[in-house]
């Protein structure tokens, strides 16, 4: 079966904002987010688990220099989401990254 790879951006902001909820089992193969502002900017980066709706934190409070991005999913690595996941970020400041997320739509089985 044929993988369906999907891509999508957000601007982040100082509120929770959904970058993407699973509408099935979802390979996460890339995830960067770039500071466009001109001071360091805080991000925090976290999965609600539609399994007890409790947010699992992937990075808490990490410090991003001006014009600098983070990548959180490389070199192969995968952070796989379940159906009704979402996986949301949140800024210190307002307006500050710019995310871009790759993913699998739908893993085989």
């Amino acid at each position: 079966m044929a993988q369906d790879f999907e891509s999508e951006g957000k601007r982040i902001s100082n509120s929770s904002t959904t970058i993407h909820t699973a509408d099935s089992d979802d390979a996460v193969v890339g995830l960067r987010f770039a500071n466009i502002l001109t001071t360091t900017a805080t991000l925090d980066v976290f999965i609600n688990d539609a399994g007890d709706s409790t947010d699992r934190y992937i990075i808490k409070g990490v410090s991003v220099p001006a014009s600098s991005s983070i990548e959180l999913v490389q070199g192969g690595s995968k952070i796989i989401l379940q159906s009704g996941d979402v996986l949301k970020a949140q800024a210190g400041t307002a307006n500050a990254f710019d995310c871009w997320l790759s993913r699998v739509d739908t893993i085989s089985t």
